[in-house]
């Protein structure tokens, strides 16, 4: 089967060194098998993604080279504007008995993907009864959860390997829509990732964990997962994890030091393709990629790049 990959950024600030990192190797994974990429707008959250942060990470994009086959600016890849896609997919869900309402505290940043491994096995909602339900419906909008079994969910990860986890309690009862209607990233990306055709997922280690709980969601919903690959971090010389709300090394501070080509270089040296940082095109580095070379652990960047 050709490969299909994607990359599916959350427009909610300019694209830093960590996220063109992650892309830059989904980018060559696919160019390099010839296959198709695929450029989907998680927008979810209404309030921090803006339209102008997708205009400006793609116009990011093709200041570097990189580019796509489908999605960028058309509307039906826009998470926002599928929400009838995972409407369908809940009531699949629910007419199976796995979902259930949650009168829980407000779940917070529910629509973003879970860099956090949160656990919450033993919700108290589980085990209301169908008075008890309606009689909190009266006072308070619930959220829903999805039931998840007594099962471990195993895989091989193309780039970190073997990884298990026990869905009941390493993983628990989680969250696929806020008491608002807004749809959580677990149940839009599993939705998305089936209907786009996607095959392979290039993406940061820190959503490793967040793997089983989406392969469980494809099974239940009678769909094909792709091949998983978790690529590892960029840190910083204090070892957090470069992130948008800190700015750290933006596009807009990448651009006013780099060529595209430098920028590339010292991108493929990290990502162990390239023994020397000297400058680069996208193209000649999809000629030789290896997924062999791509390191396993996180990479701290060098603290001259972040001054």
């Amino acid at each position: 089967m050709p490969v299909k990959g994607r990359f599916a950024p959350s427009p909610s600030g300019r694209m830093h060194l960590g996220n063109l990192f992650s892309f830059l190797l989904a980018w060559l994974s696919v160019r390099h098998e010839g296959g198709t990429l695929v450029l989907r707008v998680e927008d979810l959250d209404p309030v921090r993604c803006l339209p102008s942060h997708a205009w400006q990470l793609m116009e990011d994009l093709e200041w570097l080279g990189l580019d796509w086959d489908e999605g960028g600016g058309t509307a039906s890849y826009w998470q926002s504007s599928r929400s009838h896609l995972y409407a369908a997919a809940f009531e699949s869900l629910k007419k199976q008995g796995l979902t259930y309402p949650c009168f829980c505290s407000r779940i917070q940043r529910l629509n973003e993907a879970p860099h956090i491994h949160e656990v919450s096995p033993s919700c108290p909602c589980a085990g209301l009864t169908p008075e008890e339900v309606a009689a909190r419906m009266t006072e308070k909008t619930p959220s829903y959860r999805l039931r998840v079994p007594h099962k471990t969910v195993s895989f091989t990860d193309g780039l970190q390997g073997p990884y298990s986890q026990d869905l009941a309690t390493e993983c628990g009862d989680f969250p696929i829509r806020r008491s608002d209607g807004a749809w959580a990233y677990q149940l839009a990306v599993v939705v998305d990732d089936a209907a786009m055709g996607v095959t392979q997922v290039v993406r940061g280690r820190d959503l490793l964990s967040s793997t089983p709980r989406q392969l469980w969601l494809y099974e239940a919903l009678g769909l094909t997962a792709p091949a998983f690959y978790h690529v590892p971090l960029l840190l910083a010389p204090d070892g957090r994890r470069l992130a948008k709300r800190d700015a750290d090394l933006d596009m807009g501070a990448l651009r006013r030091r780099y060529a595209p080509e430098e920028l590339l270089g010292l991108l493929a040296r990290m990502a162990g393709q390239r023994e020397t940082a000297e400058p680069v095109s996208a193209p000649a580095l999809a000629n030789t990629f290896d997924w062999g070379k791509v390191p396993r652990e996180d990479i701290t960047v060098a603290a001259e790049l972040l001054s």
